[in-house]
């Protein structure tokens, strides 16, 4: 037995040690008290010398419940970071896992306070010395984010993996001002079965039966906030750093994968940060980089641990002294090569914004890109509801889900193409696109698309961008279109970093429609393009000798990718009505020694007929499960969203059941004007 803590609220706990005794970490459940009496369930991994020798502290918090499903991941690296010298702990937020209360929305205020009291609480605890960091990944990446905008006076540094500063416009529900059909509602879905499970028993006594069903009784599908809030406005200013990166004075970590959707982020928190900060960005999706695929993958653990000693124990690593941002660049195959998987290597800039980085301008043509003015031309391109067919995963999970080969998309989009390059060029950046266009209709998007095209022609997509052009100038106060009136507006890119031989060529494609990942416009749009003045800025970066030299990673200590999600997406047509089908399945595992198993499916449909907009649809469902020898519960949920010219309309169905049988059913229904999208 050892004693947590040193204020009036102690916990006591049973260790139990993760390895054979003799200096390896111990393990132990603790509850954090907060000051309205609620209790947030943690794990908390303890160097052996903490008792008599206090030591600096990490913190995950997430909403992802450590009990369980975050379990396998713990491990690889809490215990790694007390076996170096820090106690680490994992929190599950207020309403998830064992924790008290119901989870009604993402980053709320409450979910801020209660971090903060959890930063203070460790940092006053017996083993701890005071300072305190915090790492998370996407929902834990966007708390320690908020967490450092409050500034609370224990936190140090952070690490931040695959997350957004911006909650409005750069995240799962919007895109430049574009309801994101492919992430909305699925993701809505899935918090919605996890907000659904069962707490343990064992972990949460003899009143998790009672939790339970306050819990199915009283949460809110998180959709219905989302679809209330169609501009940018109060309720998603609320924990969005971006407001004010000032406001953030610890070091941070930034790091992300050109794969994962929150890339973007690490860019706009090395340019507008004032604090300490480095950027790292990998060949990797929605994943820790020590797992990150489809790779290759670095010995994260001790990049994090280098980052620690900095910032929490004062100890010089040179982790400061390297660039400010590491990247992997890929690279396509050269033409003599004929190798048909890119490659790549790691680069580095001193500073970010780079001092070696410039923008090159490609003027709109009659289908081509030009480096010189190209004619000034009217070009018109209609929407086809096929056209996103090939859009890929929004949050690939591995390299099954990235977008295919793009040729088919191009074919139902507007395109212009450079001539086969003469030199070899690096993007590295944030491209946009000036555009000069008019629109038929006053509610009307655009999605754009860069891909690289090889000199056989295949066509790869290296990032894209949507704009709502009802928010072309900002989404506090959208505007609808006059129809036929010409407009200049710009499509922001997501960041990228792509390397092409001579041979290659680049290729931007236009379109008014991307379903499903942009729910499309009311009545179908036709643009009107002006070329000669439409441009596309792309930032490249100088190549020479005197390159920054990138951080030199190790290879991962822990093996495989951390997706154990078996994937399919099956597209079907049928009478110019088309169907997607994502079908994502965990197979039921163990994943405690005391025998609790988990298990998982979602299943998602998108469809849509062509030329009937207000045909799209699209129809989640989930099943969780849970249990432990006799013991089992599951969760089953179906949630569906669909428009017409006024309105979205959304059905949410729970149904929870216990040793096979019923013990709750819900549906609930709900709409919301379409304001402008």
């Amino acid at each position: 037995m050892f004693s947590l803590g040193r204020q009036a609220t102690r916990a006591t706990v049973t260790v139990s040690p993760l390895r054979e005794p003799g200096g390896a970490p111990r393990e132990a459940e603790v509850w954090i008290p907060l000051s309205d009496g609620a209790r947030l369930a943690a794990r908390l991994w303890l160097p052996p010398e903490a008792e008599s020798r206090p030591v600096p502290a990490i913190v995950e918090v997430s909403p992802y419940r450590h009990d369980d499903h975050t379990r396998r991941r713990d491990l690889i690296r809490h215990p790694y970071f007390a076996e170096h010298g820090y106690a680490s702990l994992r929190v599950d937020i207020r309403g998830s896992g064992s924790s008290d209360g119901v989870l009604q929305d993402e980053y709320t205020e409450l979910e801020q306070r209660d971090v903060c009291e959890v930063l203070a609480w460790i940092s006053a605890q017996q083993w701890s010395n005071g300072s305190v960091g915090m790492i998370g990944i996407s929902w834990g990446g966007f708390a320690a984010l908020q967490a450092a905008a409050l500034v609370p006076p224990a936190l140090k540094a952070v690490i931040v993996a695959c997350a957004s500063a911006d909650r409005y416009a750069a995240d799962v529900k919007y895109q430049g001002g574009c309801l994101l059909a492919t992430e909305l509602l699925p993701w809505a879905s899935t918090m919605l079965a996890m907000n659904a499970r069962p707490p343990d028993p064992i972990r949460t006594g003899a009143g998790w039966r009672e939790l339970w069903l306050e819990r199915l009784a009283e949460s809110t599908p998180f959709a219905e906030a989302w679809l209330t809030h169609q501009h940018r406005d109060e309720y998603w200013r609320c924990g969005s750093p971006a407001e004010d990166y000032s406001a953030i004075t610890c070091a941070v970590y930034a790091v992300g994968g050109w794969a994962d959707p929150y890339r973007q982020a690490v860019l706009d928190l090395l340019e507008r940060l004032e604090c300490p900060r480095k950027g790292l960005i990998g060949p990797w999706s929605h994943q820790y980089p020590d797992e990150g695929s489809p790779g290759p993958a670095i010995d994260f653990r001790s990049e994090c641990v280098r980052w620690w000693d900095h910032w929490l124990k004062g100890v010089d690593t040179g982790v400061m002294d390297e660039p400010a941002l590491t990247v992997w660049m890929p690279e396509a195959p050269s033409v003599r090569r004929r190798v048909r998987r890119p490659h790549g290597r790691w680069v580095a800039e001193r500073v970010w914004p780079s001092d070696r980085g410039f923008v090159s301008a490609w003027y709109l043509g009659d289908g081509s890109l030009l480096e010189s003015d190209a004619p000034l031309l009217e070009l018109r391109v209609a929407g086809t509801e096929s056209c996103g067919a090939d859009a890929g995963a929004w949050c690939p999970w591995d390299e099954r889900e990235l977008a295919p080969g793009q040729g088919d998309e191009d074919a139902r989009s507007r395109c212009f193409t450079t001539a086969p390059l003469e030199r070899r060029v690096e993007i590295l950046g944030s491209p946009s696109l000036l555009l000069e266009l008019a629109a038929d209709r006053p509610v009307a998007s655009v999605a754009v698309r860069l891909c690289a095209i090889a000199p056989d022609g295949a066509s790869t997509l290296l990032t894209r961008g949507l704009l709502n052009l009802a928010h072309r100038d900002g989404s506090e106060e959208p505007r609808p279109l006059v129809p036929g009136r010409q407009e200049t507006v710009r499509v922001s890119l997501d960041a990228i970093a792509y390397a092409l031989p001579p041979g290659h060529r680049l290729r931007l494609a236009v379109s008014p429609t991307y379903w499903p990942w942009m729910w499309p416009s009311p009545e179908p749009v036709t643009l009107s393009i002006r070329t000669g003045a439409s441009r596309l800025d792309l930032p490249l970066r100088s190549q020479g000798e005197d390159e920054a030299q990138p951080t030199s990673f190790g290879e991962p200590a822990v093996g495989g990718s951390a997706s154990i999600c078996d994937c399919e997406r099956v597209l079907t047509t049928n009478g110019g009505r088309s169907e997607l089908v994502v079908n994502r399945k965990r197979g039921h595992r163990r994943v405690r020694e005391d025998g609790l198993e988990v298990g998982g499916s979602q299943n998602d449909r998108f469809t849509i007929a062509e030329g009937d907009p207000l045909s799209a649809a699209v129809e989640c469902r989930r099943t969780m499960s849970i249990g432990r020898g006799v013991w089992s519960a599951r969760v089953e949920t179906r949630s569906t969203m669909t428009a017409d010219r006024e309105r979205f309309y959304v059905v949410n169905l729970v149904e929870a059941f216990e040793d096979g049988e019923r013990i709750f059913s819900r549906e609930r229904s709900f709409d919301a004007p379409r304001d402008l999208l």
